[in-house]
């Protein structure tokens, strides 16, 4: 984490189905709470560049899944509802009833089912790449991901390869090109000692799947206002695929960012954090349109 990265003002952890799960504060519960919900690969300090954008008016809570950043890492199976009540213990413990929610990507799956499970903490819900429906090419390319994890660290170290090349746009990749080399760097320094954690996360998305039909009726009751935001050059969850949960959730707005792949809030910050905190203010969609 930088030098200058606003620094929680309280943290601590929740015991949770066998697991330590990290969380970590910023703000005094004087305002309204974000919570935002990590990719599969990342951790609390990954958001570190972006909270200066909700610091100024909003309270926001970090936390990282079993397996991720400063939670416990057992190597046993993971399941997404128990960390949907993980997320609850920890509002619970820092005494907070009601939460505007973001996911992205795998937090995507993580936020939709905390939606399904506890909607009545949420005021807001905003996705981003990511999918409720079965689909063939997104069950292959959860297979080669696995491959790669269990292939070694000469497969893992080429994997982080393959991510980069999968997740963004291509005008992104030519702006940050030379920058590309560290962040792989990176993503194999934090996990290579730890990646059958990656296996469980991933593995997790198997009972998510398989009880999808059985919980979509759970899905389409959510009354909560929800953003749903795809990249118009997502090649992990295109955004035809993502439009499908518009037809699920009943209270939504569907918009595709141009020139953008996977990861919206990177490519794309100022679009993405603007329609957040605008629904966030409005705690509706009267009127709704996505600014430019």
């Amino acid at each position: 984490m930088a030098a200058d990265a606003p620094v929680p003002d309280t943290q601590g952890s929740v015991s949770m189905h066998g697991h330590d799960v990290h969380w970590e504060r910023f703000g005094r519960g004087e305002r309204e709470t974000f919570v935002l919900c990590n990719g599969v690969g990342m951790h609390t300090g990954a958001w570190a560049g972006f909270l200066p954008r909700l610091l100024p008016e909003y309270d926001v809570l970090l936390w990282d899944y079993p397996g991720q950043g400063q939670s416990s890492a057992h190597d046993v199976p993971y399941l997404i509802p128990h960390f949907c009540d993980a997320l609850a213990a920890i509002l619970d413990a820092n005494r907070i009833e009601r939460v505007h929610l973001m996911g992205i990507s795998y937090g995507g799956f993580v936020a939709l089912d905390f939606a399904r499970l506890y909607h009545p903490r949420l005021h807001t819900l905003t996705v981003s790449g990511i999918l409720l429906s079965h689909e063939e090419l997104f069950r292959m390319y959860q297979e080669i991901s696995l491959l790669f994890y269990r292939g070694g660290p000469q497969a893992f170290e080429i994997y982080s390869y393959y991510l980069y090349e999968k997740i963004f746009g291509e005008s992104f990749v030519r702006i940050v090109k030379d920058k590309l080399p560290r962040m792989r760097e990176g993503f194999f320094e934090r996990w290579k000692d730890k990646v059958h954690a990656l296996v469980r996360l991933t593995l997790a998305q198997d009972p998510f799947f398989a009880e999808l039909d059985a919980n979509l009726p759970g899905y389409r009751a959510i009354p909560t206002p929800t953003l749903l935001l795809a990249g118009a050059e997502d090649r992990t969850i295109p955004p035809a695929v993502q439009q499908k949960i518009a037809a699920i959730l009943p209270q939504n707005r569907f918009h595709v960012v141009p020139d953008c792949g996977h990861v919206v809030y990177i490519e794309k910050p100022d679009v993405f954090f603007g329609a957040m905190l605008r629904l966030a203010r409005a705690k509706s969609l009267l009127g709704w349109e996505v600014p430019a």
